[in-house]
């Protein structure tokens, strides 16, 4: 019976080595690392756990040095996690050589390790004690030197005014960089960040974090690009609004005398009746039916008046008067009626008289305005 047992111990070792050897292999083939070293003071190893270990968290060792050197492996202190699998490890730099290994959550058995120069992966701090000289048109811009060698840095400056979409960008070796051609009108945004060159110093190129933003115009430090708008002058202000209003009542002119040409056409003007027919409103009151039996009264007084005259005539003249008067009275008939009407006042009424002018044997009346009446 013990020997049956050990023999089914002895299966499942073999077979969780003959399972894991593989397992260890295809890790070895697609597991990818990211190491970044921080100013060359902090050590960040990243990795993929979702995607290559999805079932199992591992266990993280490294230690600096050659195999001589250092024999004692160290575990990560800090890990960094995402979605709880262990997916980093910050350590502190101790060397340039690292060596590196990945084991499982209990750390008994090894998946993945590799050697590699920590110098080679230096990503600088942004620069500090930076100054701003402005001398016209000219930036000078210095920064203190990292604690990197600086042959391996470049200082680089971005700059954007108002009027610019994107950033400019100049660079210089560590750590003076000089721009010239900055308009002293203008505001301009600024910032700078160093770069670790690659491939001479770094296997990737990595660059700082960019310093905080700062605002410049004519060499003065400002807190925003809004100070750069200048208020307008009170004449100009006055002469945009003289060449605002003016337009105005232009239009409004064209607008008032067009507005009375279509008045007049669309609704013409309507006389007043109270300048023609007087009579009727000042006498009567507005009476129409009063007014015109009146008015036709008068008209027929007047025919019937006129009718007396032209066979009632006062012999005062000889017989060729008495003709020459029966002529025009006769000429009065054969008028219209109502020119008959309008001239019966004046011919056949005699107006009220005040002299009188006598050719000889004939006497003639006149009225106010001097006229001779037959």
């Amino acid at each position: 019976m013990g020997l049956v047992l050990q023999v089914y111990a002895a299966i499942f070792i073999l077979g969780n080595l003959v399972a894991s050897q593989p397992f260890a292999q295809s890790l070895k083939d697609t597991f990818k690392i990211t190491t970044v070293n921080l100013n060359d003071e902090l050590m960040q190893i990243t990795w993929d756990a979702k995607d290559h270990i999805p079932d199992r968290n591992v266990t993280f060792f490294y230690r600096f040095g050659t195999a001589l050197q250092a024999k004692v492996w160290k575990q990560c202190p800090n890990y960094i996690l995402d979605q709880g699998y262990n997916s980093g490890c910050l350590f502190k730099t101790e060397g340039t050589s690292l060596h590196i290994s990945f084991k499982d959550k209990n750390g008994s058995e090894e998946l993945f390790s590799k050697s590699l120069k920590s110098n080679f992966y230096i990503k600088p701090n942004p620069p500090e004690n930076v100054t701003f000289d402005w001398k016209g048109d000219t930036l000078t811009i210095q920064c203190s030197k990292p604690k990197t060698p600086t042959w391996c840095l470049m200082l680089e400056l971005q700059y954007k005014s108002k009027y610019d979409k994107e950033w400019q960008s100049r660079k210089s070796s560590c750590c003076k960089i000089e721009e010239q051609g900055f308009d002293s009108e203008k505001c301009y945004s600024l910032r700078v960040r160093l770069e670790r060159s690659a491939p001479k110093c770094n296997r990737i190129r990595y660059f700082s974090e960019w310093k905080e933003v700062t605002i410049w115009r004519n060499g003065s430090l400002l807190d925003s690009c809004a100070d750069d708008i200048k208020p307008l002058a009170s004449h100009v202000i006055l002469l945009i609004s003289v060449l605002a209003v003016l337009p105005v009542i232009f239009l409004l002119l064209i607008f008032v005398c067009k507005w009375q040409r279509f008045q007049k056409s669309v609704m013409p003007v309507i006389p007043d009746p109270k300048h023609i027919f007087s009579d009727l409103f000042n006498d009567h009151n507005g009476n129409f039916q009063e007014w015109i039996d009146e008015t036709d009264n008068a008209m027929v007084q007047t025919k019937m008046e006129c009718v007396e005259h032209e066979c009632i005539i006062e012999e005062r003249t000889g017989q060729e008067d008495e003709k020459e008067a029966t002529e025009k009275l006769c000429e009065l008939s054969s008028m219209k009626e109502r020119d008959y009407l309008n001239s019966a006042h004046n011919i056949c009424l005699p107006p009220p008289t005040s002299d009188t002018v006598s050719f000889g044997s004939l006497k003639f009346f006149m009225n106010e305005d001097l006229y001779v009446i037959l």
